[in-house]
């Protein structure tokens, strides 16, 4: 194997701490294997590679190439293990989930009070911190050790164990529905985007509504009432009711607020709800109520009792960098927008075994928007091209379409005028493919391929006709998604006037600030 990225034990290496390979090297010392032992020479002669070559470990002898795959395995489940032993990665769950595991090595030596004495505690640790499933398998425990070592220091023990069971079981059983709710509105999203149709529209709602468990919501746990808010955040921005979005996500994101403690404890739970609250900012276009939530999230992050970990790293600099492009998008500052794309391009690198391909084709789509808001079509066609050229990925089929439409509009601003019959053609298909072909692309291909026959003093009124054509769509449910992925009036705009596309868009942009965004409440 030569390849890098298939090699999940490089890329494990690869991704320790210089604090991380110095433990597992002193965990490796305190074992009976001596620093000679061959896994560590696999360890070390694997971390000073830039690339996996299998060829490479082979000719340096440290073992056969029967051995090989073996070793590997060792190696990997022995530095897992030494990162287990890792105060800083030792979050909540691993640390009660430790406890049960030394209760159960007691319960299996016959040491029954000492065995029930660290479930009590871990208990307490679980329900304390919202760990129900772990709570669950700690009572299930206790259940057992009563099977056979009857307490005498309570008469109603058996009664307390069975009363909490159901409990827990109860509330877990909540937690799964709503949680597999969240994740199957989720997929949809990622599949197909925002609902194109009224019968798609009912399609959602109803599967929604059909799979949301009856509860008590004064009862809900804080746990279960993330779930909840999650499931209405998706549920929302599949119908493009944006302002439920922003309601749900405030509703998210102000239960930290209350309780910042559990920032510690739900840390991803925690920067997913500033993300969704940032992109439904966006939406609804509320700018000062963007900065205020950016900034906040900032704070956190860098805060001493935020956990530091890789996966929370990538997602902070995801969900930044993310909604500071869609923020800058929004009020015509591509300035701004630029200074930010070798940043981003270097973190994508960096975090390239954090971040799903769908996410980086998503930051390649918004940096292409970004170019094109600064004229440099060129390279807003090269970041496209990364997004239509990737036959293997499996994306948003609204991102997907989008992006062969912006790409015949940067073809024809740069003046390639002989790839445009073949990409009209192209993009004509897809969207037939894609069952995507509505209104307004119609228009938009339409336009585009007229262009030919227009003669230069002819195209400001054809632009003012498309214009108008396309204005009459801008509060249509399901064809008003076009303009959320494509500002296409504006550059409409641009054009009739013969202004940057990017001064049309800070025009905007500064009458919706000039307005009083005080009615729009998240409880409302």
């Amino acid at each position: 194997m030569t390849n890098d990225l298939k090699d999940n034990l490089f890329i494990l290496i690869k991704s320790l701490t210089k604090s991380e390979k110095r433990q597992f090297t002193l965990y490796v010392g305190r074992m009976d294997s001596n620093e000679n032992s061959k896994f560590l020479n696999l360890f070390q002669l694997l971390d000073k590679m830039n690339r996996y070559d299998e060829k490479v470990i082979l000719d340096k002898g440290i073992v056969t190439k029967q051995q090989l795959s073996n070793l590997k395995a060792h190696l990997y489940k022995q530095i897992l293990v030494s990162l287990r032993m890792n105060p800083i990665l030792k979050n909540i769950r691993i640390q009660i989930r430790e406890q049960l595991d030394f209760a159960t090595i007691l319960y299996q030596k016959g040491l029954y009070k000492q065995s029930l004495k660290i479930l009590e505690k871990s208990k307490i640790l679980a329900n304390k911190h919202q760990e129900k499933y772990v709570a669950y398998d700690i009572v299930e425990l206790e259940k057992i050790i009563e099977s056979q070592y009857i307490t005498r220091s309570l008469s109603n023990r058996t009664e307390t164990l069975v009363a909490e069971s159901e409990r827990l079981r109860l509330q877990n059983n909540l937690t799964t529905k709503l949680s597999n709710l969240s994740l199957k509105l989720y997929e949809r999203l990622i599949k197909a985007g925002y609902a194109k149709s009224d019968q798609e529209y009912r399609e959602i709602t109803q599967f929604f509504y059909e799979n949301l468990p009856k509860f008590d919501y004064d009862k809900l746990g804080f746990r279960e009432k993330l779930w909840y808010y999650k499931a209405h955040v998706w549920y929302s921005f599949l119908t493009q009711d944006f302002l439920s979005t922003y309601r749900y996500a405030s509703k998210w994101v102000k239960m930290f607020d209350k309780e910042p403690a559990m920032i510690n404890i739900h840390p991803v739970f925690y920067l997913k709800g500033n993300n969704y609250l940032m992109e439904s900012l966006v939406l609804i276009k509320y700018p000062s109520k963007f900065n205020e939530t950016i900034e906040q999230m900032v704070y956190w992050t860098k805060h001493n009792n935020f956990p530091k970990n890789d996966n929370l790293k990538a997602l902070t600099f995801q969900f930044y960098y993310s909604n500071k492009l869609n923020f800058h998008f929004l009020e015509g500052n591509f300035e701004k927008g630029l200074i930010l794309i070798p940043e981003i391009k270097k973190g994508i690198k960096h975090y390239s075994n954090q971040i799903d391909p769908h996410h980086i084709m998503m930051f390649y789509y918004k940096i292409a928007c970004i170019y094109f808001g600064s004229e440099d079509y060129e390279n807003c066609i090269l970041f496209l091209d990364k997004i239509i050229s990737n036959k293997s990925l499996k994306m948003r089929e609204d991102l997907l379409c989008f992006s062969r439409v912006l790409n015949i509009f940067a073809h024809y601003e740069a003046g390639f005028d002989y790839h445009l019959e073949t990409h009209l053609r192209e993009t004509y298909k897809f969207l037939i493919k894609m069952n995507d072909l509505h209104e307004v692309q119609k228009a938009m291909i339409r336009f585009v391929k007229g262009l030919g026959e227009i003669y230069p003093h002819e195209l400001k009124t054809a632009f003012k006709s498309l214009y108008n054509e396309l204005k009459e769509y801008e509060n249509d449910p399901y064809e008003r998604r076009s303009f959320l992925y494509l500002d296409i009036l504006s550059w409409l705009e641009s054009k009739i006037k013969n202004v940057p596309i990017a001064s049309i868009i800070r025009e905007k942009a500064s009458n919706i600030n000039r307005k009083e965004r005080s009615s729009i409440s998240p409880y409302s």
